[in-house]
């Protein structure tokens, strides 16, 4: 009974049956449920009384040993390091709660971070206006600021092409160009619709995205509220049409972002990401907490690969 929820987490995991159905809600505790027949697996080798049941143990162990097949790989650093003469984009994407992200904190994060690119979600014109406020202007004074849909890109540096990415997704997604050593990096500010209000919907904005990825170059970043872990199927094929995602890329892939706000809840899955394609390498990458919204911001610094590295 125990092992009855994660094995059926592995199941879809490993068909993909969350994409475009409910399950895609409960199989964001995929990681949990691997945390919890790893615990099953010891019980059994530790008490006398379950180790002759080799063939339980041995059901157990297997179960246990393909979850963890899959989960250890966002736990691995991978190469390559970007080389030390690199020029670099700090980026930082925040859901900002239908704007009640504390402006002033916001403010602090970019400034502290030396944010020179800032994607904001759900950020309707009074939550622009307070940002303004609070001397968000001042910091990044370039700006792609799109109330009526949703996301704005907030930047140090000037941008140009802004607008709505012209795709099939519930609500328009705010992109804009940067120039960064002497290259064009593509910024897409994303929000897809999500899952537990309609799987279907959600499915489409991903695969949405996924098109869009595919045709956009190696110079490109993505970074929003994507409402989707590292073991939904839409996001693995999103990352699969040429994008990586930067937390698992540094061993850091269980970086949890949702909720917060909540005294007696700690974040328990991420739903927020920074993807890059193949022409950046990421540095590091950490969560803040900003008061007044449920997501954590999540900040990224991305170098850029010399063309030979990028090629390849």
């Amino acid at each position: 009974m125990l092992l009855a929820v994660p094995s059926t987490l592995l199941v879809v995991r490993l068909t993909g049956l969350d994409a475009g159905t409910p399950l895609a809600v409960p199989v964001v505790l995929f990681p949990y449920g691997t945390v919890l027949s790893v615990l099953v697996l010891i019980a059994m080798l530790a008490v006398p009384a379950l180790r002759p049941r080799w063939v339980a143990v041995a059901v157990v162990a297997l179960l246990t040993a393909a979850q963890v097949t899959l989960l250890v790989p966002r736990f691995v650093p991978r190469q390559p390091h970007a080389p030390a003469q690199a020029a670099e984009l700090r980026v930082a994407t925040l859901n900002a709660h239908v704007g009640r992200a504390d402006p002033r904190a916001l403010v602090r994060l970019v400034k502290t971070e030396r944010i020179d690119v800032l994607a904001v979600e759900e950020l309707p014109s009074d939550g622009i206006a307070a940002l303004a406020e609070a001397g968000l202007d001042r910091l990044l004074p370039y700006q792609e600021l799109r109330p009526e849909n949703d996301s704005s890109i907030y930047s140090r540096i000037p941008l140009a092409r802004g607008g709505p990415l012209d795709a099939d997704t519930a609500w328009p997604q705010t992109t804009a160009d940067v120039k960064v050593g002497g290259r064009t990096v593509r910024l897409v500010a994303v929000h897809t619709y999500y899952p537990l209000g309609d799987a279907k919907r959600w499915t489409r904005d991903m695969t949405a995205l996924a098109s869009v990825a595919r045709n956009s170059g190696p110079d490109t970043v993505f970074l929003g509220d994507f409402n989707a872990s590292l073991d939904h199927a839409p996001m693995r094929e999103l990352l699969a049409s040429g994008l990586t995602d930067t937390h698992a890329e540094l061993g850091r892939g269980w970086g949890r972002t949702w909720p917060v706000g909540m005294t007696l809840v700690p974040p328990v899955i991420q739903l927020d990401h920074v993807l890059h394609g193949s022409g950046l390498v990421g540095v590091s990458v950490t969560e803040r907490t900003v008061p007044g919204t449920d997501h954590r911001a999540v900040v990224a610094v991305l170098a850029l690969l010399p063309s030979a590295e990028r090629a390849g």
